[in-house]
Order: structure tokens, then sequence, then C-alpha cells
């Protein structure tokens, strides 16, 4: 039930977001038309690159994950900011990238590995209760054996059948 409310919740988002896009009153220039203006004009529209030591404007080559060095070279090419080269972009996304996957990877090893040594203790703990009712029926065997036995001692000495035999004297 709660992914599905997520789930509603997000493309709502979306749908506003995207009827806020649409809306807009501001139309957004053609790549080829802020050519030789600014990165800030450039980058108006998200479908350009801006090329640093050209001063250009190019639409980017969706087709390629990259642009190509032909057109801009990557150190100069500014995409989304003005302000981050594409390297930098680039390395700073892999790092990101990087460090997202493996803590997913180190949570599902601690998970894995919290459930085994539960399953483990629970091995242990129960070869340990195991062990322990053992001893305690041992005890009780030895502990019926030496009452037998000192049963018997008495039997043979007298002492079987009197009721105190540490009450006191008396003196009469």
């Amino acid at each position: 039930m709660a992914p599905r409310i997520w789930l509603l919740g997000v493309t709502g988002i979306l749908c506003a977001l995207s009827l806020g896009t649409w809306g807009a009153s501001d139309p957004v220039p053609s790549c080829n038309a802020s050519t030789n203006t600014n990165c800030a004009e450039c980058l108006r529209n998200v479908s350009c690159l801006w090329c640093n030591s050209k001063n250009k404007c190019y639409h980017y080559p969706v087709r390629k994950i990259l642009p190509p060095k032909s057109l801009c070279p990557l150190s100069d090419a500014r995409w989304g900011v003005c302000w981050v080269n594409f390297e930098a972009l680039i390395i700073a996304m892999s790092v990101a990238g990087g460090i997202i996957i493996l803590s997913i990877c180190v949570c599902c090893c601690c998970c894995c590995c919290r459930k085994k040594k539960n399953r483990q203790h629970d091995a242990t703990d129960q070869k340990m209760e195991r062990e322990k009712e053992q001893r305690k029926m041992r005890q009780e065997e030895r502990k019926s054996e030496m009452k037998v036995r000192h049963d018997e001692i008495r039997k043979k000495y007298g002492l079987f059948n009197q009721q105190n035999s540490y009450a006191k004297f008396e003196n009469n």
C-alpha cells in the first residue's frame, strides 16, 4: 500500500512540474540563436551545450552520451550550469554513483551477514540449551544415586528409621 501511495505522489509532482513548464510564458531560445552571447543565456535551454573556448552554443548531441571532442573539448564544455565543466561533472557524478552503489552493497552485505549470524547464534543457543538439559539430567541421576547409596548406608547402620537424629537430649 505504501509504495503505491509513494508512486502516486511522485507521479503527481512530476505532472505538476511538467504543467508548470508548459505554462511558462518566457519562450526558450534555440541553441543557434544563443551563439556568441554568454553561457547563462545558452544554458537556459537544457538541450544546449556551451563551449567556453569557442564561445559558441551548440545543440547537445543526444545520440552520444558525451559530446565529441571535435565539437568541444570536455574541459571547456558546459552543460546545466556555467561554473562546472563537463569533465568535473562526469567525475563528480561517477564518484557519487560509486558511493551510492558501494553503500547499497555494504548495506546488503550487512543485512545478509546479520541474518547469517542470527542463524548461527540460534543454532549455538539451541546446542547450549540441549547440553544444559543433558547436564541437568545427569545431575538428577547422580543425585538420586547418591540418595539411594546414603539410604543403604543408613539402613545398614540402623539410622534409617530415626525421626529426628539431631534432637536435643533432654535431661530426665
